[in-house]
């Protein structure tokens, strides 16, 4: 634990050198995620198998954006069986059900006529970039490589604000295209990177693996904040709960990150021991 937390100074002298004392807490209650599959995804990844679908709502439901509340959207969905969710497809509705609000969109492997349909409406993209064909066939069953997702990363950042997002762990808990991802990531430019973590769920292909150790994951951490030393790095809102929630959250502000979704509430009052000023937003991370 000594050298996780020499480790961990890195990054934190990093990011103090970088970047003023504060640190962005998101409670995103005020934005709503919407499917614009309903429950249904072709893909069924392994990790997944549609699950976090059925807590959205689904865009068949929603009569008009006057009975939306949130001042919000996240729009996502199930991906069709070539791994793009199909939202530019519904975009004219989308647009009208907006009304003003902010928009982040969770695309997948959209086309170049898709790009520029959501780029009209989309005030963020979240794009989850992946760095490993094996992962890439065998957690999303796709035959595309690492080449097709940085391909459209390229052209989605030609027209829209992207925000890649980095699932640690993706392949049943292990670490494969993590360290790839980042270098191409470096190559390719980033306004910032938000990270996941791989989280077993009950009735999906993975429902018995680990989630990645926490060691594995601070490591990650650490060497996207040297590798991105004034790009804020966010820990997203997908991630395993728990006793595995409690310590993550403190390692990830120790080592630098510059905000967490829904952190535990030690999370809280170390970045105030840390004499960081603790912003809130009420919406998703991106926005």
């Amino acid at each position: 634990m000594a050298s996780l937390e020499l480790l961990a100074q890195q990054g934190w002298r990093i990011r103090k050198q970088n970047f003023p004392s504060d640190i962005l807490f998101s409670y995103p209650h005020e934005t709503m995620p919407v499917s614009v599959t309903g429950s249904i995804c072709e893909l069924n990844c392994a990790h997944c198998g549609g699950h976090y679908l059925k807590s959205m709502k689904f865009l068949q439901e929603i009569k008009d954006g006057k009975e939306i509340k949130a001042r919000s959207l996240l729009i996502s969905g199930g991906c069709t069986a070539e791994g793009k969710v199909p939202i530019a497809t519904h975009i004219d509705r989308i647009a009208v059900l907006k009304q003003g609000r902010k928009c982040n969109m969770h695309v997948g492997l959209v086309d170049d006529d898709d790009i520029f349909r959501i780029a009209k409406v989309a005030d963020r993209v979240s794009f989850d970039f992946v760095g490993a064909d094996e992962t890439i066939r065998e957690v999303f069953g796709l035959a595309r490589t690492v080449e097709d997702y940085i391909c459209c990363y390229q052209k989605l950042r030609k027209v829209c604000a992207v925000i890649p997002h980095l699932c640690i762990g993706l392949h049943g808990g292990e670490i494969k295209g993590e360290y790839r991802a980042l270098n191409e990531l470096k190559e390719l430019g980033v306004s910032g990177i938000t990270f996941i973590v791989f989280t077993p769920t009950r009735n999906t292909r993975f429902e018995n693996c680990q989630p990645p150790a926490i060691e594995a994951v601070v490591e990650l951490l650490v060497e996207a904040r040297k590798d991105f030393p004034d790009s804020p790095l966010l820990l997203g809102c997908m991630r395993p709960g728990g006793s595995y929630r409690q310590k993550l959250d403190l390692w990830a502000i120790r080592s630098g990150i510059n905000g967490i979704v829904n952190p535990v509430s030690e999370a809280v009052r170390l970045a105030d021991q840390l004499c960081l000023t603790i912003k809130k937003s009420e919406e998703c991370c991106v926005l």
